[in-house]
């Protein structure tokens, strides 16, 4: 069972898996920090100079033992960007990537198939074939 865990585990597929769930993190991390620092800020500036990542409905009010019950849209708002931006950078990636092998496969020299395997009536055909002229030969 190890065995066939190692095997598992070193193929190409899992391995290049683990790369892009290693890069996606990180390019997660730089989407993250674009509309945390640089369109969050913009967006508040054009809305009225608010940070829209505070934005609540304030459902209950805290009290004096019982702490405040609220609807924070405003961060759900702020995920929401998030989730934009690196669907459409992911797409604009894919798109490139399929373009790119599209270009490939019409740069590559298409050869023709090789001809079919001769039936074997056809392999009969051609030895009798070949008899025949043999025995023209002879004869002359």
């Amino acid at each position: 069972m190890l065995q066939e865990f190692k095997k598992f585990a070193m193929r190409g597929n899992v391995i290049d898996l683990a790369i892009g769930v290693i890069i996606g993190g990180a390019f997660g991390k730089i989407v993250s920090s674009l509309v945390n620092d640089i369109l969050m800020p913009l967006l508040g500036i054009v809305v009225g100079r608010i940070d829209l990542t505070t934005l609540k409905l304030v459902i209950r009010p805290a009290s004096e033992d019982v702490a405040e019950l609220a609807i924070y849209y405003g961060q759900f708002l702020q995920t929401a960007v998030d989730f934009l931006i690196i669907a459409f950078s992911l797409f604009c990636i894919t798109r490139a990537i399929v373009r790119l092998q599209k270009k490939e496969q019409e740069a590559k020299p298409q050869t023709p198939p090789p001809p079919p395997e001769p039936t074997r009536e056809e392999q009969l055909l051609t030895e009798i074939r070949d008899l025949l002229k043999e025995g023209v030969r002879k004869a002359q």
